[in-house]
């Protein structure tokens, strides 16, 4: 029999959540360290954003550059952009994925 009529030790959950938000917010600090890169049109122009997606560098190659074409310059930055934003999103995955996991799978947790 489970002291306490069967109900979960408040203490112990509260100690348990804490952790894993101490966890989540230095993860999260982490994610906003770490330079993540994506680059489209074989390299000439790559993009640097933090774990969390924030932009931070952006290479354009100058072979790339065509003053009569500057279309084709900004679909290869949105590109890099959106590369190095899918590298950022499963780093994210990878650092968050389990604290989340674990904070769901935490009794008396409405998540």
């Amino acid at each position: 029999m489970i002291p306490g009529g069967g109900q979960p030790n408040m203490q112990q959950l509260l100690q348990q959540a804490q952790k894993m938000q101490q966890d989540l917010a230095a993860a999260q600090e982490e994610l906003a360290r770490t330079p993540v890169e994506g680059s489209a049109g074989g390299g000439l122009v790559k993009a640097t954003v933090t774990g969390a997606g924030e932009l931070q560098g952006l290479v354009i190659d100058p072979k790339v550059v065509d003053p009569e074409d500057t279309e084709t310059l900004a679909d290869l930055v949105v590109a890099a952009v959106r590369d190095a934003n899918n590298a950022a999103q499963q780093l994210q995955q990878q650092k968050l994925g389990p604290l989340a996991q674990g904070l769901g799978g935490m009794p008396g947790l409405p998540f």
